[in-house]
């Protein structure tokens, strides 16, 4: 049975793969998996039948079956525990990789998530440009030793696993000229972008924005 994931109808990112239903795509694409697509509006969202999927009303979701996932990092976890590809094959690779699955979501995301957050609700109080900075030295505290971690390597823990497609999509948020002052960690988004699994994701979701576009 084909797993069944929601996206957005039409998404805020216009198609920059962006929105969190692209790590659940790449990751299904990365394991070889066949998958349907329910495309949501915001209004649709916030109703009785999408909140049953996610209790907050937000996408990704997945189904399969009986199960019923929300939110990307446990979604791309069970598709890594239940599909090659993902995990490597020795028990202490795997711990090390969920590591980097959940460093990416509850240390290196949330400053970023932040910044972009504060230019929509607050850059029209007084202390926006102030604030500024402050949230830049909170991501910069972070990605220093990430790229120290990293160093010349191509992945996280030597193979490519969902740590990194987890890493990568966090950082694919950072304003540009943020990311360009780590260049190993510019080279390492590049490479995993270059990777095709990605760029059959990339240009799945990127095709529902251009279809949301064209009316």
């Amino acid at each position: 049975m084909k797993p069944i994931i929601t996206a957005f109808e039409n998404s805020p990112d216009g198609g920059q793969g962006l929105a969190r239903d692209m790590r659940v795509r790449w990751a299904l694409e990365e394991a070889g998996l066949p998958y349907d697509v329910r495309l949501v509006s915001f209004k649709t969202m916030k109703e009785p039948e999408h909140k049953a999927r996610h209790p907050f009303g937000q996408i990704p979701t997945y189904e399969q079956g009986d199960l019923v996932l929300f939110e990307s990092g446990a979604i791309v976890l069970h598709i890594a525990q239940h599909h090659p590809g993902l995990l490597p094959a020795d028990e202490a690779g795997r711990g090390r990789a969920m590591a980097w699955i959940f460093s990416a979501l509850s240390t290196i995301e949330p400053p970023i998530v932040e910044r972009e957050q504060v230019y929509f609700t607050e850059r029209d109080k007084p202390w926006y440009q102030a604030r500024l900075p402050l949230i830049d030295d909170q991501i910069r505290s972070r990605l220093t030793p990430l790229s120290a971690r990293l160093g010349t390597a191509d992945w996280l823990d030597g193979v490519f696993s969902a740590g990194d497609l987890m890493m990568v999509m966090v950082l694919r948020r950072l304003e540009p000229e943020m990311l360009a002052e780590y260049p190993n960690l510019s080279a390492y988004v590049a490479r995993a972008e270059h990777r095709p699994a990605y760029q059959r994701a990339f240009a799945a979701q990127k095709a529902v924005a251009e279809a949301a576009r064209a009316g």
